[in-house]
């Protein structure tokens, strides 16, 4: 008998042909994790494996698990390599026997359709077993004290008890990549976590506006894509752009009103740029309808129009208490609500236009040479290393 931890899929069973390409990167997210743990990682299509793991680090290894996307549940599991059914009676018996428990019920899989026995019938004599052996114990199948799981696989058993829930979703880099618009507020770490749920491994974007905006709000973002690398394999790359130049060219040569969708204009441009340096396919970001002037779908659909690229905006539809439940979550709401100004809140007109028209757009654009100013932008962008623990700065690669 050996302790092990054995993951269940959830949604990457679905997969069909294509379940081998999810469950080898799922693997190899998993050794990245694990790598400072002195274990080993399998799998097949039904389960993933962990074994040879020391004590003292089941409970470790089960948190790092928990913030690895793909994974459905994890369970601390006992197996066996016998599957002869009178020493698998036994073999439930001796770890239940010391257990204080009053009601329970047995649960079988049976992955093995050649077994000599079917589900219900393991379940059933395996029961039997326990109310014979152990006295003042009775099944309760509704509401027990102890689920006794049992699977049978080809070559052998695996018993165990406890569960532990999954993120679910899609290992991380199967769907892509994506460029995260990330600011210093509440919705944008939500939007990026959303994204990486569903496969796609990010950058992330942040316009500064210096000395309009500070240090610490820069620093803020580093935090918050800090936390974000938990879940991206352990790494955020965080591409600066310094946005003052720009920012104070259209406040200076356009109406007021419009500030506001011009910028968002010349972001989502230099974004697009940016995201094609490291070959992604989206952009991301944390708009969601009606909460702000430049989040009306006039809005967004006259901002949209500047690039060709996807732009994915995961918490579109949800209300701010749902993306504040989320943010405190994923905890990065604490820090999404320090109180440092991003270039997104500063020199914001009282009355931003709410149904920009394209053709005003276009016009006011004529009044500055934004292309110019874009590309100075991207040649002298910053890019930072954001892993969980630690961030490393690298040379502009463009």
């Amino acid at each position: 008998m050996s302790k092990i931890i054995m993951i269940k899929y959830g949604e990457l069973s679905t997969k069909k042909a294509n379940i081998n390409y999810f469950l080898k990167t799922l693997k190899n997210n998993v050794n990245k994790k694990l790598e400072s743990y002195n274990c080993t990682v399998f799998y097949d299509k039904g389960r993933m494996y962990i074994k040879n793991i020391n004590d003292s680090d089941f409970d470790s290894i089960i948190k790092k698990l928990q913030t690895i996307f793909g994974i459905h549940e994890i369970v601390v599991g006992y197996e066996y390599d016998s599957l002869d059914f009178e020493q698998l009676k036994n073999n439930v018996y001796e770890l239940v026997k010391n257990k204080e428990f009053s009601t329970f019920k047995v649960s079988t899989k049976r992955s093995n359709k050649h077994y000599e026995l079917n589900s219900m019938e393991i379940s059933r004599l395996v029961g039997a077993h326990l109310l014979k052996n152990i006295h003042h114990i009775n099944v309760d199948v509704h509401n027990p004290e102890v689920v006794i799981n049992i699977e049978i696989h080809h070559d052998n058993s695996v018993i165990y008890f406890d569960k532990y829930s999954g993120l679910g979703g899609y290992p991380v880099g199967t769907l892509g990549k994506g460029l995260l618009m990330l600011s210093g507020g509440i919705d944008s770490p939500v939007a990026g976590y959303l994204a990486i749920k569903r496969g796609v491994n990010i950058h992330a974007i942040y316009f500064e506006s210096p000395p309009h905006t500070k240090i610490d709000a820069k620093n803020k973002v580093i935090a918050l894509a800090r936390k974000l690398a938990i879940y991206n394999n352990g790494v955020v790359n965080l591409h600066i752009i310094n946005f003052t130049k720009l920012q104070e060219t259209i406040y200076k040569e356009a109406p007021n009103d419009y500030l506001i969708t011009l910028m968002r204009r010349c972001m989502y441009r230099i974004s697009e740029k940016i995201m094609q340096s490291f070959k992604g396919q989206i952009i991301i970001n944390g708009e969601s309808i009606g909460q702000v002037a430049s989040q009306t779908l006039t809005s967004m659909s006259v901002i949209n129009k500047v690039v060709s690229t996807p732009v994915i905006r995961p918490v579109a539809c949800f209300d701010k208490n749902e993306i504040i439940n989320l943010a405190k979550k994923i905890d990065t709401y604490e820090t999404s609500i320090l109180p440092f100004e991003d270039c997104c809140t500063i020199f914001v007109p009282e009355h931003p236009v709410i149904n920009p028209d394209i053709n005003k757009c276009l016009e006011y654009e004529q009044l500055y040479d934004y292309e110019t100013l874009i590309n100075e932008c991207i040649n002298n962008h910053e890019i930072l290393k954001i892993s969980e623990n630690e961030q490393k700065k690298f040379q502009d690669i463009l």
